[in-house]
């Protein structure tokens, strides 16, 4: 006989979506899901829809900083592109490079109130919290600085990062606010990717990843996306398995100093095997760190996604979904089917 349980899953958002403007981005969410998803971000729109880059002005205003075009290319492009690089300028002190404000916190803080509203018009619902992405110091590190600057500007990017938290915590209430920290170039580098500049790259990592998870209030959420990378829809580096996913899951968790409320974790479209999701046996995070699985692809949809799904149940029965990375620069006109597929995953009963 066949038995049927009901999960409590919910589909969460990695940030970015391919919309006009927060309101849409956030009503559309609200629309589809419901309480099916207890974090609504603004959607990441205009300048923002390419995660990091629009942090160049951050850098080009900063003084003591020096332009370098440096050409790259980039996994999943054919072209060689030219890319903004920063070096420290001659005779400059880095301890003295100041970065104000990089503008998650200003750019929170006006999405938050469209936010405010729709909830008073209980477009969306009383529970839901008001999600944040933020890049790791390291992100910013590697994507602008020259490698051999790249230790001596990490202090003054990591500064920067606290004071856009400090600023976004005194505008919004902790338990209305939740902090995502994405995490791309450690877990990438630790799976052979672009070197980080520290010889022990996953304790180095966890350490910095943690102590800015304790910048943020207890009464917030604060969660970690780890990402292998989204350029031309491919990954950085392919992962084998979710082994460093969860090597770095259980370092982040224990380093904090604080309960991490989730942890998001990518899984390719082509892995619907048993042995790509065995190393969750080996996840030791808190009791109440909710684990998000990064299944969802558009372009197999719900029956792909659900296989990965069901493969997943076999090692952890207890667990939210998502897609692997932000969906942005995704079509818009995919938008409604990407966000339905969420919907059917949450309400999917799978059997025992």
């Amino acid at each position: 006989m066949t038995r049927w349980f009901i999960l409590t899953r919910k589909a969460h958002l990695i940030g970015s979506i391919n919309v006009p403007n927060a309101e849409m981005a956030m009503t559309s969410v609200a629309d589809f899901l419901g309480d099916c998803c207890s974090r609504i971000p603004d959607g990441e729109t205009g300048e923002r829809g390419y995660w990091i880059r629009w942090q160049n002005s951050s850098f080009s205003n900063c003084e003591g900083l020096k332009l370098e075009i440096v050409k790259q290319t980039i996994p999943g492009f054919k072209d060689t592109i030219e890319r903004p690089f920063y070096n420290i300028d001659k005779g400059i002190d880095p301890s003295s490079l100041d970065l104000g404000e990089l503008g998650y916190a200003a750019e929170a803080i006006k999405s938050y109130k469209i936010f405010k509203e729709l909830k008073e018009k209980r477009i969306i619902g009383e529970g839901v919290r008001f999600q944040v992405s933020i890049p790791s110091a390291m992100a910013l590190v590697i994507g602008f600085i020259v490698k051999k600057d790249q230790l001596e500007v990490e202090p003054a990017v990591v500064t920067a990062i606290k004071k856009d938290l400090t600023k976004l915590q005194s505008a919004i209430k902790p338990q209305e606010l939740a902090i995502q920290f994405d995490i791309c170039q450690e877990i990438v580098g630790y799976d052979g990717g672009a070197k980080i500049p520290y010889d022990d790259i996953l304790e180095g990592s966890v350490k910095r990843i943690a102590d800015l998870c304790d910048h943020v209030e207890t009464g917030a959420d604060v969660g970690i996306h780890l990402c292998y990378g989204d350029p031309g829809h491919k990954h950085i580096v392919e992962p084998r398995d979710l082994n460093t996913s969860v090597s770095f899951a259980n370092g982040i968790t224990s380093a904090a100093k604080r309960t991490i409320d989730f942890i998001h974790m990518a899984v390719p479209i082509n892995r619907s095997d048993d042995a790509y999701f065995m190393p969750l046996k080996n996840l030791r995070t808190h009791d109440r760190t909710q684990l998000i699985l990064g299944l969802i692809h558009y372009s197999d949809g719900f029956d792909g996604s659900k296989n990965r799904l069901m493969t997943a149940e076999k090692f952890v029965k207890e667990f939210d979904i998502a897609t692997e990375c932000g969906f942005g620069r995704r079509p818009s006109e995919t938008m409604p089917e990407l966000l339905q597929i969420h919907r059917d995953l949450c309400d999917f009963k799978s059997a025992d």
